[in-house]
């Protein structure tokens, strides 16, 4: 009964931040304090425009944080965004559920995770009229992983802050039109990377990299052996004059950040056309 009554009290100040900017404040501290996460924040995805974050905890708490970054590109290879926007998953997931095999080897994983001190995160995904909303939830280094009980607090009170969420932003303004079409142009921009000087294969392969798949999943995935797999990746690595995947990372980072083109035109010819 406790239980019930604190989130009564979560969902009453919700609700009279309705239409307010501390709608998103109220909600993801409200439910971050009551089910017991470290680590809170709400980013919208609209179908046009970069991603917004709505609310984060303040610097001091987060540490260092990459978030300001995030949204110029590297939220592509977040499983949570790639779950919702492009395989149509909503509900309550847990990172494990929705990441690759492999994906705690990624520079994505150690940039965005281990930067935040983030050992574990729950995503409230939630489908809105003109995009995604991921009400997202981490237990830092410091805490066990989410527990059973706390997940299905979580699952309990999904629709009531689905319909929340939905009323809030169910007359949301549309982006500017100079962002119209931007994360169609940067889905694109992911798959073209590298095109101007990899094979067909080295881009697939390169690709899956990015995304966190270990080497026997990618070459599960693409139907070859590992070890054409790790002699791809070798060749891609020399073509792009990298040597490890931390380089690729940042190096698809400045890519995609650069990205002037259109269509299918590879993201590394901005890039070197903007280098001195």
């Amino acid at each position: 009964m406790e239980t019930l009554t604190t989130f009564s009290h979560v969902v009453t100040d919700a609700v009279s931040h309705l239409n307010e900017p501390g709608f998103a404040e109220a909600l993801s501290v409200g439910i971050q304090q009551w089910v017991g996460a470290d680590d809170t924040a709400l980013i919208r995805y609209q179908d046009t425009g970069a991603p917004t974050i709505e609310y984060t905890l303040p610097l001091k708490r987060r540490g260092k944080t990459t978030l300001d970054r995030y949204v110029t590109g590297p939220f592509l290879l977040d499983p949570f965004y790639r779950a919702a926007t492009i395989d149509g998953q909503f509900g309550v997931f847990q990172l494990n559920e929705l990441a690759p095999t492999g994906f705690k080897e990624s520079e994505y994983y150690r940039t965005w995770y281990r930067d935040c001190g983030f050992q574990d995160e729950c995503g409230l995904l939630i489908k809105l009229t003109d995009g995604v909303v991921n009400l997202a939830f981490g237990m830092t280094e410091g805490s066990r992983l989410f527990s059973k009980r706390q997940i299905n607090l979580l699952e309990a009170i999904f629709p009531v802050v689905e319909a929340l969420t939905r009323r809030h932003w169910h007359s949301a303004a549309s982006p500017a039109s100079d962002q119209f079409g931007l994360r169609q142009r940067l889905h694109v921009a992911l798959s073209a990377f590298g095109a101007s000087v990899l094979t067909r294969r080295e881009r697939e392969v390169i690709e899956l990299v990015l995304l966190g798949n270990s080497t026997r999943l990618i070459a599960e995935k693409l139907q070859i052996s590992t070890e054409t797999i790790k002699l791809h990746r070798k060749h891609a690595y020399a073509k792009l004059d990298i040597s490890s995947q931390a380089e690729l990372f940042y190096l698809f980072v400045d890519a995609i950040a650069c990205h002037t083109g259109t269509h299918e035109e590879d993201p590394l010819l901005s890039y070197h056309s903007q280098r001195p």
